[in-house]
């Protein structure tokens, strides 16, 4: 067996288990999940519709480069949603399936598993990032994200001999779970950085449609763009139809950007075999050309983040997000209570599920950043996630 398969931890849903094993839930109240960033609302009907009536598709192997509308819809959303110059949709753009399993693959396509090669990351993380890591025969190299830089990692902590050995850089924006969105200076930062060592930037950005404020967030090829850097270079960004389009089970997605590497890309994933469905295909360019089901969408959303925001800063210490579907809240504000047993506590009495922070980080420079953190999924209708803000409130308020 690969011995690199032993460095892989449980994810973070298996802790979660693990930690309410012994406990059963009071019965009193209806279960309610905010643990899993799993979209709950509504698949649009158009959606539905254009895959219903795109079976047919199935009567034919896909190829991996995808077809030529889809790979046209995805470029002219990017160049709608972020203002870029026409793309060359035969060599910068790659449908995948899913932004998980293209964030994996990029690992092997990139690293040179040569000792010391490293690959860096935010912390706390998607986990997606130290598995691919380790399986690619690199080590993570985690950045803490700094509260007082609203949970964006700092990069100027890096010590300079680390650099020269990082090959590739993963970089969640708006991230999960904290919110954070990378400014114009945070992205020139990084691509200064690159041009200096050689790393690749692979830029997670599936939650960028679900932002509260009037701008939208700020993009890697956007930024990229704007610094005058033609081409893109060394900069690969990841999307996805999950988060925008509500369609989580369609794995749909797409990776853009410096065409050098997505050739080198598109070969690997020709021999591992990660073709989307036809079927499938179809329906993402229905998805990718429609805006307004995006807009409806992001106003369920701001609907919920703005009543219950507030709600839990009674009793919490969070704030509302830069963007994406998660509270990462501290939870010993008002009583000395660890995130695990704060979730542990929460799923007994009140059978509110929550994901404790530090499930979601590692230990690094001395500390976990996300310890006594909670990260709370606001995915389901309205309703239901008031009635689970409304037992945190009183199981905070009992603590203290």
């Amino acid at each position: 067996m690969n011995p690199l398969l032993d460095k892989l931890q449980p994810y973070p849903f298996e802790k979660l288990k693990q930690l309410f094993s012994d406990i059963k839930p009071n019965d009193a109240y209806k279960a309610i999940s905010l643990g899993i960033g799993e979209p709950k609302h509504p698949t649009p009907a158009f959606i539905q519709k254009a895959l219903a009536d795109n079976l047919n598709g199935l009567a034919n192997y896909p190829t991996t480069a995808g077809s030529d509308a889809l790979r046209s819809a995805i470029a002219g959303w990017l160049e709608r949603r972020y203002g870029l110059p026409k793309f060359n949709a035969a060599t910068q753009i790659l449908p995948v399936n899913g932004s998980r399993e293209a964030l994996f693959s990029l690992a092997q396509t990139i690293v040179n598993p040569v000792p010391g090669a490293l690959v860096m990351c935010p912390n706390p993380f998607y986990q997606i990032y130290e598995g691919a890591t380790y399986l690619a025969g690199a080590q993570p190299y985690f950045v803490n994200s700094d509260p007082a830089r609203n949970f964006a990692p700092d990069f100027k902590t890096v010590p300079a001999d680390v650099w020269p050995n990082v090959q590739l850089l993963y970089i969640c924006s708006p991230g999960n779970p904290t919110g954070a969105v990378l400014t114009l200076e945070d992205w020139k930062e990084l691509f200064d950085l690159s041009d200096r060592y050689g790393f690749v930037i692979a830029a997670d950005e599936c939650y960028s449609e679900i932002y509260f404020k009037s701008e939208a967030p700020l993009g890697g090829l956007e930024a990229a763009h704007k610094l005058g850097r033609t081409g893109y270079p060394r900069l690969i960004a990841f999307s996805s139809l999950s988060k925008r389009s509500n369609v989580p089970g369609m794995r749909s997605g797409f990776v853009a950007g410096d065409a050098d590497i997505l050739k080198k890309f598109l070969l690997y994933r020709t021999y591992h075999g990660s073709a989307m469905s036809p079927s499938v295909q179809a329906a993402s360019v229905a998805a990718w050309r429609d805006e307004e089901h995006v807009a409806e969408n992001r106003a369920k959303y701001v609907a919920k983040f703005t009543q219950i925001t507030p709600m839990l800063q009674e009793v919490l210490d969070v704030q509302l997000p830069d963007a994406g579907f998660y509270l990462w809240a501290k939870v010993d504000r008002n009583a000395v209570i660890s995130d695990t047993e704060y979730a542990r506590r929460l799923y007994a009495e009140y059978n509110v599920t929550v994901l404790p922070g530090s499930y979601l980080a590692r230990e690094a420079h001395g500390l976990n950043p996300g310890q006594n953190r909670i990260r709370m999924a606001l995915v389901a209708e309205v309703d239901e996630c008031l009635e689970a803000a409304r037992r945190i409130v009183e199981f905070t308020k009992k603590l203290s």
